[in-house]
């Protein structure tokens, strides 16, 4: 019985340490990407700093999931690192629906739509894009 608690924490306190370090990653890494996008973009009503980083961690993520399939990688920690902790960090769909409410609330309803849509329609473009790249490299 103490064999198995002892493996079980030792188990869930190495993964929360690959998340937290994922997440720690991944959220540095959307705050520069964001930053940068909506600094470039000029402006200051449209979120394109979060579709940016939406589109890119839904590339990521479809590239990385074809990839882990296609090479067997049968690693949770892989896994639960870049996929729940950097990716996880780094998307930002809780800021798509903050500032979604926040363009609705402005009265800015065809913005808030065009938020939605773009979030959603070129982010499943973008999902299959990842996993389209990673089969045709790895075939």
């Amino acid at each position: 019985m103490a064999i198995t608690l002892t493996f079980l924490e030792s188990h869930t306190l190495r993964t929360l340490f690959l998340i937290g370090t994922g997440g720690f990653i991944g959220s540095i890494l959307r705050y520069l990407l964001g930053t940068q996008v909506q600094q470039l973009s000029k402006s200051l009503q449209f979120p394109f700093g979060t579709l940016a980083i939406n589109l890119v961690g839904c590339v990521l993520v479809g590239f990385l999931a074809e990839i882990i399939g296609q090479r067997n990688i049968d690693s949770s920690e892989v896994r639960t690192f870049l996929i729940v902790g950097l990716l996880g960090g780094f998307t930002t769909f809780s800021a798509f629906g903050l500032e979604t409410m926040g363009l609705l609330r402005n009265g800015e309803i065809w913005l808030a739509l065009g938020n939605i849509v773009s979030h959603t329609l070129l982010g499943l473009i973008a999902v299959w894009l990842g996993y389209s790249t990673a089969s045709l490299l790895w075939k």
